[in-house]
């Protein structure tokens, strides 16, 4: 038997709920990004802790920049970005990729 220390500010969830707030969390990020592509692309303000205020709507930009929180999300901006250092594009269609592909996975778990 082994005994786990959590951090005592640690939330503690299911395999299913940890399932769908990892699946919440990619369409979230699907959604910042959905409306970059193309070349009628809306651009994005990001404003710094300083005050400081970049215009992009270049995918890379947004996800090196963004603070992610959720481990899963994170894991899918590093793709992304690496997609982008190999090839120099394909970015924000990598991130919308893998939210379609999240949002079929959770059709199929709801069928069960």
């Amino acid at each position: 038997m082994s005994i786990r220390v959590l951090n005592q500010n640690a939330e503690v969830l299911n395999k299913s709920a940890a399932l769908y707030m990892n699946i919440n969390a990619t369409k979230g990020l699907q959604d910042v990004l959905k409306s970059n592509l193309g070349p009628k692309g809306t651009i994005k303000m990001l404003v710094g802790g300083a005050g400081d205020i970049k215009l992009t709507k270049d995918g890379n930009t947004l996800l090196k920049e963004m603070q992610i929180q959720n481990p899963t999300a994170i894991m899918i901006a590093r793709t992304a970005v690496a997609q982008d250092d190999i090839s120099g594009d394909g970015t924000t269609s990598t991130v919308l990729f893998i939210g379609e592909l999240m949002k079929q996975s959770e059709r199929y778990i709801d069928e069960d």
